[in-house]
């Protein structure tokens, strides 16, 4: 039974200003939520609220589990079993006013499933990739570097720190003006070894996409995600470029997904958790997934870590580089037991359920 609901709106701030084509962030806001049992055990989850994407703001995503919390205590857990992450749970919101189960933002409901499935893990003695992908050994996560958008020196000076720790896959925020200068900086500064991935945001229209493109296609392109604003677009673009597209903002769920594979639109999709609403990062098997970041704070990375486990192994995209190495560029954390980097191979942290434990001075000092 949960017994106790918090929710704790902080902020972690970057080392530098976080810029791309949607705008430029100065901190991270984003919501924890803690959930404790009748045994004195917590469960975990996060929100980051996608106001960059004309998602909710903060004020909504934390109202939205304020409400949730307080319709939660005095709530009977469902009994510790593996599961699959697509199962539904009370946190799907069967429980909270009445509303249906997809009135909450996604932000929302990954604070809830996660939260939820840590509690559930960490009541079973095991760490959540046992409940997500029962059976399964654990294996640390390859991951890219996230550079912001910046004039080509200023990008490249980020690479080099990245490539200094290891990092092989760099992914280029594009956009936002000197998109060719930019990648010309990372392939000249780091020679042809190098994966560069692109980022527009959803920013080029398709002429500009398809000339875009073109020009860097010869500079060796890895893929371009979300090129384009929607999936018909992107489908036109994917017949005139032999880069590969992977979409991104236009695909939030697998029905989504689904429909991305009827229209050829794109030749993978990256998942944030906070993007999709919980923690079903295969979509369905529609098309191949990575995971990527929305700027989340431990708990989140924590989270697509266990269940990154989850997805094919034995793929032609079983291999590919995901974006959760963002913990990187924030100047602090919450966390005392975090998960740990290993060059670009991020491994999870040890313990049960997520394993995350909360510094909790920190949390206050840095509480909004």
């Amino acid at each position: 039974m949960i017994e106790r609901a918090e929710v704790i709106p902080y902020s972690l701030p970057f080392r530098r200003p976080y810029t791309t084509a949607r705008g430029r962030l100065e901190r991270r806001e984003m919501v924890l939520l803690r959930i404790t049992s009748s045994d004195g055990l917590s469960g975990l989850g996060e929100a980051v609220p996608l106001s960059l994407r004309a998602g909710d703001g903060l004020a909504v995503v934390v109202r939205e589990l304020r409400d949730w919390a307080e319709a939660a205590i005095g709530l009977d857990l469902p009994a510790n079993r593996p599961r699959r992450a697509e199962e539904p749970t009370a946190g799907d919101g069967a429980i909270g006013p009445d509303r249906p189960p997809d009135a909450r933002s996604a932000p929302a409901r990954c604070a809830i499933a996660t939260a939820l499935h840590d509690l559930a893990a960490r009541s079973a003695g095991v760490p959540l990739h046992e409940l997500l992908a029962p059976g399964r050994t654990p294996r640390p996560v390859p991951c890219n570097a996230t550079l912001t958008t910046d004039s080509p020196a200023g990008v490249l000076r980020q690479a080099e720190e990245w490539a200094s720790d290891g990092f092989t896959v760099f992914k280029l925020k594009l956009g936002g003006g000197h998109d060719i200068g930019q990648v010309e900086a990372i392939r000249s500064g780091l020679g042809p070894e190098a994966e560069i991935r692109l980022d527009a945001n959803g920013s080029w229209d398709l002429d500009l996409a398809e000339r875009r493109l073109a020009a860097l296609e010869p500079r060796g392109i890895e893929l371009a995600e979300q090129p384009v604003a929607d999936l018909e677009t992107m489908a036109e673009l994917r017949k005139r470029t032999p880069i590969p597209l992977v979409a991104d903002e236009s695909v939030s769920d697998r029905h989504q997904a689904e429909r991305a594979r009827r229209l050829r639109a794109c030749d993978a999709v990256t998942v944030k958790l906070s993007k999709i609403g919980g923690l079903d990062v295969g979509l369905g098997g529609c098309l191949p997934t990575y995971l990527s970041s929305a700027l989340d704070g431990p708990i989140g990375i924590a989270a697509a870590a266990h269940a990154a486990q989850s997805l094919d192994r034995d793929g032609a995209w079983s291999g590919v580089s995901h974006g959760l190495a963002t913990s990187r560029l924030f100047s602090d954390t919450i966390a005392a037991v975090d998960c740990a980097f290993d060059g670009p191979r991020l491994h999870l942290p040890p313990g049960p359920g997520l394993g995350i434990v909360i510094d909790e001075d920190s949390l206050q000092a840095r509480r909004l």
